[in-house]
This record gives structure tokens, C-alpha cells and sequence, in this order.
């Protein structure tokens, strides 16, 4: 019997895998549906009950799921620990959390449901491709967001320099001219803080162009991963069908 359920609930059951992973994505949108219908604030009360026994009973599907995960798994502790072991987590756990916790609390943890959308990449058919680009550039990922950081802080210093004196509100000091640099970098430009002065207005549009340079980085590093990924999936696809030698 356990092996059977974990060939189910692991994807590896010919007929019964896929029906159950076509049940759990429609358990996930069903709990978004009701979240956005608990959230409305004039529904009646019955309609606001009911979201409330789904949610309970979707909980519970999780709770189990994720125990008999933990239950079937080679190496149970290697799962707890894995990106998948760690967001399934994430799909139960702010339910239980606020079971414990103030009305404050206990709002914010429900907020937190939303995270259990990611629980569908597990059920994309690409999410293995995602996997293995995420382990090809990762650390090129890593070395752009310090170089990111990195520029960030040269931006906001180097905007402080030129505005302080025009406008000493604005930009007080330099941990209150991140706000500007992290807008300016990243080509938002919410228009709340500008400067006035020339060598503020120059800076600002080297800042622009650098940043333009600074959100292509990881766009073209995830955009090559993904190429090499599809090339490697599709190899390992083409090995698994290969037929052993001798037949």
C-alpha cells in the first residue's frame, strides 16, 4: 500500500498520478477563488461560511498530502529540506500558525495563503526546465544582485551629493535617497522625489541608462538558462526512451 500511494501522490503511477496532480491544481485554484470571495465584504453569510469549510477541507487535503509526502519518500529528511518539501510547507503552515495567534496575527498568516499558488509548479510540466535553469545561472543570479546592491548604494549616495542642499527634505540623508536610487535604477521612476539641480539631472540619466544595463542582466541569464534547460530535458527525455542495448 505505500507504495502504491507514493507512486500516486510522486507522479510515478501510470493512470492514478496524473489524476491526482489534476486534483490538487484544482484544489489550489479553488482555494484562491475562495480567499477572493471570503475577502469581498458584502457576501452574505452563508457564502462567507462555506469559503470558511472549504478552506478547512482543502487544509486538511494539504495536511495530509504533505504527510503522506513525508510518509513515502526515500529520504524523508531530504524532503523536509527541499524546495518542494519547503514550499509545501508554506501551503499549510500559515493556516495552523494562526489557529494560535491573535486576530492581528492570525490575518497576516491568512494573507500569507496567496503562497500557495506555488505549490502549482510542482504540477507544470516546464517547472523541471525552471529547476534545472535555476541550478545552471544561479550564481551568475547571485554575483548580478550584489553588483545590483552595489550600484544602488553608489546611486544613492551620488544623489545625495548633488540634491541635500536643494532639497534638504527630500533627500535628508542618504538611506533616504535609496527610495529615489531604488526607483531610478530599477526605470519605475514613481515621480515622488526628482531632482532639480543640473548635476542631479545628469547623474540621474547616467543612473537611468545604468539601470536599463542592470534589469537586462538577469533577464538574459535566465533567458539563456532556459534555453540550456530545454536542450538538457530533452535529452534526458530522448535517454528515458531509448531502449536498452541488446533489445
Amino acid at each position: 500500500m505505500k507504495k502504491t500511494i507514493g507512486e500516486i501522490i510522486w507522479g510515478t503511477h501510470s493512470r492514478l498520478g496524473h489524476c491526482f496532480d489534476y486534483v490538487m491544481i484544482g484544489l489550489i485554484l479553488l482555494s484562491l477563488v475562495g480567499m477572493i470571495i471570503n475577502s469581498m465584504p458584502d457576501i452574505p453569510n452563508v457564502l462567507r461560511s462555506a469559503c470558511g469549510v472549504l478552506e478547512l477541507l482543502i487544509i486538511l487535503i494539504f495536511t495530509a498530502e504533505y504527510l503522506l509526502r513525508l510518509w513515502t519518500a526515500e529520504k524523508a529528511f531530504k524532503y523536509v529540506f527541499s524546495f518542494w518539501g519547503f514550499i509545501d510547507v508554506i501551503a499549510i503552515l500559515p493556516f495552523w500558525l494562526a489557529l494560535g495567534s491573535g486576530w492581528e496575527a492570525a490575518r497576516t498568516m491568512r494573507m500569507l495563503r496567496i503562497l500557495r499558488l506555488l505549490k502549482l509548479a510542482r504540477y507544470v510540466a516546464a517547472s523541471d526546465r525552471i529547476h534545472i535553469a535555476f541550478e545552471l545561472v544561479w550564481r551568475e543570479l547571485v554575483i548580478a544582485f550584489f553588483i545590483a546592491l552595489l550600484v544602488i548604494l553608489i546611486a544613492a549616495v551620488g544623489i545625495y551629493s548633488f540634491e541635500h542642499a536643494a532639497q534638504p527634505e527630500s533627500f535628508a540623508s542618504i538611506p533616504h535617497s535609496l527610495w529615489f536610487a531604488v526607483a531610478t535604477l530599477t526605470t519605475v521612476g514613481y515621480g515622488d522625489v526628482t531632482p532639480i539641480t543640473a548635476g542631479g539631472k545628469i547623474f540621474t540619466f547616467i543612473v537611468l541608462m545604468v539601470g536599463i544595463a542592470i534589469v537586462a542582466i538577469p533577464t538574459s541569464l535566465i533567458t539563456s538558462g532556459l534555453t540550456q534547460a530545454r536542450q538538457i530535458h530533452e535529452e534526458r527525455l530522448a535517454k528515458s526512451k531509448k531502449p536498452p542495448k541488446g533489445k
